[in-house]
């Protein structure tokens, strides 16, 4: 990906993204569901948690697009949550091209005593 490409990139919708999947409860709900198909009380046995937690979890997560869900055609009291493979695909792009180490360039510091290229291992020593 270009730097471009790279700047054009909705940080703020990375950053929601990220801060979704930052708490561990629903990382951990996403990393169950990266296994298939979870209902809510699946979900709840496996992480200890009530169903209204699960829930509320989870409607953040499907807020942020990263979860589908789909309610039992025969039964509707039944939850089912799948991952937004969609939303999946590109998250790991925008993250992916965004964390990219061939990203990161020697620069010219505007300030210092001779503004000289420094090499950012040089900065973050000293």
């Amino acid at each position: 990906m270009t730097e471009t490409a790279v700047s054009s990139l909705n940080i703020d919708k990375l950053a929601r993204q990220l801060k979704a999947l930052a708490n561990p409860k629903r990382l951990q709900m996403f990393h169950l569901l990266m296994a298939g198909v979870h209902c809510n009380c699946e979900l709840g046995e496996a992480l200890a948690m009530p169903p209204n937690l699960i829930s509320h979890h989870m409607s953040i997560l499907r807020d942020m697009g990263l979860v589908d869900v789909a309610r039992d055609a025969v039964d509707a009291r039944w939850v089912y949550f799948s991952i937004n493979e969609a939303a999946l695909a590109e998250l790991n792009q925008v993250f992916g091209a965004f964390f990219a180490a061939d990203r990161i360039q020697p620069r010219r510091p505007s300030c210092g005593p001779q503004g000289a290229v420094v090499p950012m291992t040089d900065i973050a020593m000293g």
